[in-house]
């Protein structure tokens, strides 16, 4: 089953969305809103989940789903936990600001809360002040949970996965550093996230889903050019079913609660990756090939993104078609209202 949300006052419309992303129909009868299908999920899925069916045999059924009119299946969302399941990403970036990494990050998840109050739509501009924050994208996926009861363990953590995603994570590299030298976390750093048009079921994605993973590559593109496609089960240190018992290690997660995958990257033989016209599977970001290169050639050269690029990420099944369509963003100079 494919759920999005059209564009419509604070929480958006629900609808249901055909395979192949082509047709959608109204599910306001059942749950006005996303958020409002997680709340009673028992009883709203399988209503969903009867209409989505009848979508699929009724090719003359539905409206055109046009993902430019959907704003992120969640608008906002009672808790945004980002993760850094990608341990390799997490050692590169704190090199390249001359941070030693500890130990025990490779044993105890990373977690940050970010804002969750004002997610961008999928094809919404990336609103910036300026380019000298250091304007960055990282391509991730993530899930969203129902109820999951403070202490729940990884071997039960699956149960409470509900819908998939992906995730633009927007971050201002240039602002980090001061950030954290406080030694209180991320925020001005930090600022709205952008998901996929449509959030799916794990059973959507087939035997591409298993073990907490999912067993696919993430391609990101800047300016239509191939970023990355690194495989998003490779080097995955940490699986969602662990982020979600790292969350609720002394809490509980209400249902609505999306717990980000962080940036997905891989390694090449045990050391640094290599980009797409090198042979490599390039990087999920730009802070990442920064590094790659202050580490092969002494500096960094690629700079960050600046006023009109066109960042896009999107995932495709083994067949080649759209999971959960594309978040295809440009980023623009911010003109307040």
């Amino acid at each position: 089953m494919k759920l999005a949300s059209l564009k419509s006052g604070r929480d958006g419309a629900l609808v249901i969305v055909s395979r192949d992303l082509s047709r959608m129909v109204p599910a306001h009868d059942i749950a006005p809103t996303l958020q409002a299908a997680l709340d009673t999920w028992s009883e709203a899925a399988p209503l969903l989940q009867a209409r989505a069916e009848k979508l699929e045999l009724d090719v003359g059924e539905g409206e055109v789903f046009d993902p430019a009119a959907c704003t992120s299946p969640l608008p906002r969302a009672y808790q945004w936990a980002d993760g850094s399941a990608y341990v390799n990403h997490v050692e590169l970036v704190r090199k390249a600001r001359g941070a030693e990494m500890p130990k025990s990050f490779w044993t105890d998840p990373l977690m940050y809360q970010g804002g969750s109050d004002s997610f961008l739509g999928p094809m919404d501009p990336i609103p910036m002040e300026s380019e000298a924050w250091g304007i960055d994208f990282e391509a991730e996926i993530a899930v969203i949970t129902d109820d999951v009861p403070m202490g729940t363990k990884p071997d039960h953590a699956s149960e409470h996965i509900r819908l998939l995603m992906l995730v633009n994570d927007v971050s201002l590299r240039n602002l980090i550093p001061a950030e954290l030298a406080k030694s209180f976390g991320f925020f001005q750093s930090k600022p709205s996230s952008a998901f996929s048009p449509v959030a799916v079921t794990p059973d959507e994605l087939g035997v591409a889903w298993g073990n907490g993973k999912v067993h696919l590559a993430l391609r990101s593109s800047i300016n239509n050019t191939l970023f990355g496609e690194p495989a998003a089960d490779v080097d995955m240190t940490f699986t969602f079913l662990d982020l979600i018992a790292h969350a609720a290690k002394s809490r509980p997660l209400v249902a609505g609660t999306i717990v980000g995958s962080g940036t997905v990257s891989n390694k090449l033989n045990d050391g640094p990756g290599k980009t797409i016209e090198q042979g490599g599977v390039g990087y999920s970001c730009i802070a990442e090939m920064r590094t790659i290169e202050t580490i092969v050639e002494g500096a960094p050269k690629t700079e960050f993104l600046k006023f009109g690029d066109r960042v896009r990420i999107e995932m495709l099944d083994h067949d080649g078609n759209s999971i959960f369509g594309a978040i295809d963003q440009v980023v623009e100079a911010y003109q307040p209202e």
